[in-house]
């Protein structure tokens, strides 16, 4: 009798050690093939009383770092386990797509408005009647068709041409000289002429490789639309005219012509390479963002007094006038086909974010901003609880619009698909490499009648 009841507690003994191994078995959430940019894994269990999670696909890499911290306090905080995955600089749409194909998919995800939002309307949740909807300060910042809110905008940005001041002052120039594209012609042409003797260039390289080209093929590319949506009275189109490609042409080449590289080079270039370059003092001028705002300033690099924002100067309109390029194309979404429980954890988590004086801080603040003591996010959001933001390029904004003069509206979220600003970026590095007539018509065949074709595949 003794040896089998031995014999049975070592067989359960086995039985037991067995399904513990299966449990402590590691999963994998991102596929070999296609890695995100930055893949946390979800807290390991919730807090008693804590249900379901949050999967939220983050489309800014700039600001991962912000995110994953303030996923992790919040799961400190409430149990509820946060995942943030954030895809790479211009892959967000290809690794949306492979995400929500899987059983664990996204509960929060991104749409960059109109266009964007039709390929993803049926998977999207209605936020009318939600906590976040009731916070923000206008519902001019939520994304609606009817009664139904798909989204809601929760950053607000601005961009422009990020200057250093004390560059400039050296070249025997303010900001107060550039009123228009002659002027800032003028003054980036002298400062090339001289630019051995000055020991900088006017502007930084063009990059044009996959982290850096959505600043010319969507952001520049936007003035051209914008002006001729001016001149029409329209906010989207089926057929862009491209009344304004000649201003186009003539802001690329001050750009590829007068920076810290031969424009043959400019494929090879990354945004980091950019970036170094401003931080560096080998560059006045810098085409970039708000939510550049962190990278540039903060010990170790510019102060406040050292920077500004200036307009794009398309030479176009009333130039005098003319505020920085404003505009979201950051709209929350939430995972309609999620469970019930991971739907409301993730709008108790976005609320959170909005109203939570510590989380308001890291989403407004710069140098120090974050619990740990790193910078924040440096947003404009559009929210009741929001405090002042500390980004000198929110503000410059701000005092630009109050002085009178007109921010250039985000209209390139109706450009018809990623495919065209594809085509458009690729015919710009050929024109860059070769400016020629014939090459820069291939610039225009891209965004006019790529524009039609795309459109056209989009809306059937």
């Amino acid at each position: 009798m003794k040896k089998f009841l031995a014999l049975l507690l070592a067989l359960v003994m086995v039985f037991a050690l067995a399904a513990c191994g299966e449990a402590d078995a590691p999963a994998s959430d991102a596929p070999a093939s296609e890695a995100p940019a930055s893949d946390a894994p979800a807290s390991e269990a919730p807090a008693d009383g804590a249900a379901g999670s949050v999967y939220y696909l983050n489309f800014k890499p700039e600001q991962d770092a912000q995110w994953q911290e303030l996923a992790a306090l919040y799961t400190e905080e409430t149990g509820v386990p946060v995942k943030v995955v954030t895809a790479a600089s211009g892959e967000y749409e290809t690794y949306l797509t492979s995400e929500m194909a899987k059983e664990d998919a996204p509960t929060l995800f991104q749409v960059n408005g109109p266009v964007g939002l039709a390929s993803w309307k049926d998977y999207c949740y209605d936020l009318a009647g939600s906590a976040i909807y009731g916070e923000l300060t206008s519902t001019d910042y939520a994304l609606t068709e009817g009664d139904v809110v798909y989204g809601i905008g929760y950053v607000i940005e601005s961009y422009g041409l990020i200057v250093n001041t004390d560059l400039l002052s050296q070249a025997g120039y303010t900001v107060d000289d550039i009123q228009s594209f002659e002027d800032l012609k003028a003054v980036a042409e002298d400062i090339t002429a001289r630019k051995d003797e000055l020991g900088f260039a006017a502007f930084t390289s063009a990059g044009m490789d996959g982290s850096s080209d959505w600043r010319f093929k969507t952001h520049l590319a936007n003035l051209p639309i914008y002006f001729e949506y001016q001149d029409k009275g329209i906010s989207s189109t089926d057929a862009i005219e491209g009344t304004y490609l000649d201003n186009y042409r003539a802001m690329w080449d001050l750009y590829i012509n007068n920076s810290t590289c031969s424009p043959a080079e400019l494929t090879a270039k990354t945004a980091n390479d950019t970036l170094n370059e401003f931080l560096a003092g080998q560059a006045v001028f810098y085409q970039n963002g708000s939510w550049e705002y962190a990278n540039v300033s903060g010990e170790g690099k510019f102060s406040d007094d050292q920077l500004a924002m200036i307009p794009i100067y398309f030479g176009v309109g009333d130039e005098a006038n003319q505020g920085l390029c404003t505009g979201t194309e950051n709209y929350w979404c939430v995972n309609k086909n999620a469970t019930a429980e991971d739907i409301q954890a993730t709008l108790d988590f976005m609320a959170w974010c909005v109203t939570d004086e510590v989380a308001l801080k890291a989403m407004t603040g710069g140098e120090g901003a974050m619990p740990s003591g790193a910078a924040g996010m440096g947003f404009a959001i559009p929210f009741k609880s929001a405090p002042e933001s500390s980004n000198l390029f929110v503000k410059t904004d701000a005092e630009m619009t109050a002085a009178g003069k007109t921010p250039v509206s985000w209209n390139f979220t109706t450009m018809p698909s990623e495919e065209w600003k594809n085509g458009v970026g690729a015919k710009l590095s050929i024109y860059a490499a070769d400016q020629t007539d014939d090459n820069w018509a291939g610039v225009v065949s891209a965004f006019v009648d790529g524009w039609a074709t795309e459109y056209a595949l989009a809306n059937g």
